[in-house]
Parts: C-alpha cells; sequence; structure tokens
C-alpha cells in the first residue's frame, strides 16, 4: 500500500486499520483467535498503521484491544506503527449505551496509562500517543509538557491530539510539536474542515476516524437493519435509523454513481476524497471483515481530480442528509 506521513517524519499506510471494533461498540467482541488472525492479514494486505486505545474493552477486560493488537503484531512489531490512547475511562457502571466517557488527562493519571500500555503492547515505546478527549480540567501545556517528558524519556516517539480545536492545539503545539490531530470526519461530518488550514500551517496530520459514518458509507445498510442495543452503537445512531434511508437516498445515489464511473465501490470513493483532499489525511477506517479489510486498502490507489473533489464538495454542501452520530458526550469525574 502507498503510504504517507503524519507530522514531520511518521510514516504510515495511507489507509489505517480502525481496531476498536474488534472488542467494542459494533457488537459481541471477535473470538481472540479470530481477532489476531484478522489483524495479521491486514498487516500482510499493506495495512502498517493500527489504531488502538487503553479503553477499547468491555467491563471484563477493559484493556482487551491493546493485548489482541499485541499478540497479533508481535512478529512485525518493527514494521507497524501502533497508535494508541490515554486521557479517557467509560462509565461502565452507568448502564447506558453508547457508555459515557470521563476524560482524565491528570499528569499522574498520563504516567499511570502509559505504563499500562507499554506493558500492554509488549514495546519499549509508543510511535503515536493520543490525548483520547480534552480534559476541561487540565491545561493543554501541562499535557503537552508531559508528552515532551515522555519523548525525552524515549517512552513514546510522537503524540497527538483526538477531537482537538484551533485553540487547543495551537497551545499545546507550542509547548511539544504535535504529530497528528484524530478526528471524526466523513462526506457526513465534514465540522472539522474550518482547521485544516492550521493543520497545514502547523505541519499537523488528520487521522480520520469513523471515516464512512460508522459504516453507513458503504452503502450496505438500509432500512430494517438490526443491531443489538446492548452491545452496538449503531442501533442508536441516527444515520441508521428507517427514516434517515429516505433522507440519505440523494448521498447514496451520489457515491454508487461515482463508484460505477471509477470501477470502485462507495466506500472506496468515501475514503478516496479525502485521500485526494490532502496529502496528509489518514483515515481509520475499522472492519472486522477480510474482504472490507481488502477494499479499503483499494481505496489508496483511485485518484479523484481536484475537480472531482470539488465537485463532490459542492455536491455535498447542498445536499440534504441525515443527522450523523457525533460522538459520545463527556460527564465529570467524580474521582477529581
Amino acid at each position: 500500500m502507498q503510504t504517507r506521513i503524519l507530522g514531520k517524519d511518521l510514516k504510515v499506510s495511507a489507509v489505517g486499520l480502525g481496531c476498536m471494533g474488534f472488542s467494542h461498540a459494533y457488537g459481541a467482541p471477535t473470538e481472540e483467535k479470530e481477532a489476531v488472525r484478522l489483524l495479521r492479514k491486514a498487516f500482510d494486505l499493506g495495512y502498517t498503521f493500527f489504531d488502538t486505545a487503553e479503553v477499547y474493552g468491555t467491563a471484563d477486560d477493559p484493556h482487551i484491544n491493546e493485548v489482541l493488537v499485541e499478540k497479533a503484531l508481535e512478529p512485525v512489531k518493527n514494521q507497524a506503527v501502533i497508535a494508541t490512547k490515554f486521557g479517557l475511562r467509560f462509565d461502565f457502571e452507568s448502564g447506558r449505551v453508547p457508555l459515557p466517557l470521563i476524560p482524565d488527562s491528570r499528569p499522574e493519571t498520563i504516567r499511570s496509562s502509559v505504563e499500562g500500555s507499554l506493558r500492554r503492547l509488549g514495546t519499549d515505546h509508543i510511535d503515536l500517543y493520543f490525548q483520547h478527549r480534552i480534559d476541561p480540567h487540565v491545561e493543554p501545556e501541562a499535557v503537552a509538557q508531559v508528552m515532551a517528558d515522555l519523548i525525552r524519556e524515549g517512552k513514546i516517539t510522537h503524540w497527538g491530539i483526538s477531537e482537538a480545536d484551533e485553540s487547543y492545539l495551537r497551545r499545546a503545539h507550542a509547548v511539544c510539536p504535535v504529530t497528528a490531530v484524530q478526528n471524526r470526519y466523513s462526506m457526513m461530518a465534514r465540522h472539522h474542515e474550518p482547521l485544516f488550514p492550521t493543520l497545514e500551517e502547523l505541519g499537523i496530520g488528520l487521522v480520520a476516524f469513523s471515516p464512512m459514518a460508522n459504516g453507513f458509507l458503504t452503502g450496505k445498510y438500509g432500512k430494517g437493519t438490526y443491531f443489538d442495543p446492548k452491545t452496538d452503537y449503531r442501533a442508536g445512531m441516527p444515520q441508521f435509523s428507517d427514516g434517515a434511508a429516505h433522507q440519505n437516498a440523494d448521498l447514496l445515489a451520489l457515491l454508487h454513481r461515482m463508484a460505477k464511473e471509477k470501477c470502485a465501490t462507495p466506500a472506496q470513493i468515501s475514503l478516496a476524497w479525502m485521500l485526494c483532499k490532502k496529502p496528509w489525511i489518514v483515515p481509520i477506517p475499522g472492519t472486522r471483515q477480510e474482504d472490507r479489510m481488502e477494499e479499503n486498502a483499494g481505496a489508496a490507489k483511485i485518484v479523484l481530480t481536484l475537480a472531482e473533489v470539488e465537485d463532490l464538495d459542492r455536491a455535498l454542501d447542498r445536499m440534504p442528509m441525515s443527522a450523523v452520530f457525533g460522538g459520545t458526550q463527556n460527564v465529570p469525574a467524580s474521582s477529581k
């Protein structure tokens, strides 16, 4: 697969693999042996960028995703770039789905988190360490200083911020240069595009999560699709509601038309649209199906001209579409 550079020097595959779904939020967790097989298959297909987090797991095993990634990639760890995250925990006791998020980026919490992730990933350093969500109680300079210390100590080599705004990003970057921002970005969620000039100015990459609107832009889900509300966040996502099928008909038709022109699939077009928009955007679609891994990897080979990307943008600007899942709200941390 083609490669891209995040920040100054972090080389990754043009399409990465979001690993969360193996353990969390998209139905019952994948059986360990199968998850390991699929992660190894992804590497064989050309993926070298794998995204996990300390909180991607279950109530019984809240850190299982990092463990799976380590088991799968241990033989090739020197050839893979692994991103993981700190600063967030799920409120498993709430009984709600999606699980409420509790941010915590206190320096002592970060220190504890990095040691846990290093141990579970079986490594002496983390390639890309993301602040999972901004903690309103901790200044960005304080977080960035811990990152600078961890880089100096050799425990991480690059860091990033998820769901960052311009002010927070600039303040953090001034203390310790940021390699990448990881934000929700897709044809249905473009609210972070005003940040692009800042990313370009500072030389910071964008790791796009949910690049296919949680799978909706594959065009594989229609009216009446069932998701288990106990384990699958999609059960409550507005883009998968029965009413959304009509609201998003024009969007899906657009994807199908472009896919036919390019001998591609709607999923590949939704990824190629952002890949061809900026050379520093790296989408990390998640999947637990081998054929989908192959399909997503193939998006890196599809070429859309600047004019085609701009035409798609203009169409999206004026196109009616349903609401799309925008993430789970943070709740206060009672332990602070």
